[in-house]
């Protein structure tokens, strides 16, 4: 029987943005997929379900379809970013609640994805929330490494000065806990809330009941809520 770890001398709190900072069901996701396949199918010259194949094939491989693009064909980053993240954000809607939520925790609080910070900056607009972070570590940062990369981490430690020891990570994949986990972390994974529909693999499901997964949520905001009632800010 594992033991979660506890809240009590958190002074960092670090989110993964998508699926995670908004609602699985949303599936805002879903329009950046089909743009990473449209890229592939275009860059390769292959058709869409062969592009599909690649797409899933490198994002299980090399952490993000990007890199397996950049690695394997020659990609610029700037370019993969550029055309992916071009999506319409417009289902997203304002979340007072959550950024209240956010805004009672004790401590900093900072985002690390494996997105770019542009596509950051238009999500957390959308949200109504972006007032509440310090700052973002996004794939640029990152040199291009995505989760679950342990250099990844690494280098956002040492950038914002987070001793991982203090400091709690919120992530919609269990297998982008395991380093943080390993590091000290305190881990909470957020999952699709069960009554709605979402566009996911059953592989990015997998996960909840491994040790490195402390809690499991599928309530960001009401868990975020208790969290501030036992650790006043």
């Amino acid at each position: 029987m594992k033991t979660p770890r506890s809240f009590a001398r958190i002074e960092t709190w670090v989110f993964d943005l998508d699926n995670t900072l908004y609602p699985h069901h949303v599936n805002l996701w879903q329009q950046v997929d089909t743009r990473i396949r449209e890229f592939v199918a275009a860059w390769l010259n292959v058709s869409s379900e062969e592009a599909f194949r690649i797409q899933k094939d490198y994002y299980r491989r090399f952490g993000t379809t990007m890199r397996g693009m950049m690695t394997l064909h020659g990609v610029h980053a700037d370019d993969f970013l550029a055309y992916v993240h071009r999506i319409d954000h417009s289902p997203l809607e304002p979340n007072p609640a959550l950024g209240a939520a956010i805004a009672r925790l004790p401590g900093r609080k900072l985002i690390l994805t494996n997105g770019s910070t542009d596509h950051v900056d238009a999500v957390l607009a959308r949200l109504g929330i972006g007032e509440h972070f310090e700052a973002v570590f996004d794939i640029i940062a990152a040199e291009l490494e995505p989760k679950p990369a342990p250099q990844t981490y690494q280098r956002f430690l040492a950038a914002h000065s987070v001793d991982p020891t203090k400091a709690a990570m919120f992530e919609d994949l269990a297998r982008n806990l395991v380093i943080p986990h390993q590091l000290g972390m305190a881990t909470v994974l957020v999952v699709p809330d069960g009554t709605k529909e979402v566009v996911r693999e059953d592989w990015e499901l997998e996960g909840r009941d491994e040790a490195h997964v402390d809690y499991v949520t599928d309530d960001l905001t009401g868990f975020l809520e208790e969290l501030a009632k036992q650790n006043p800010a």
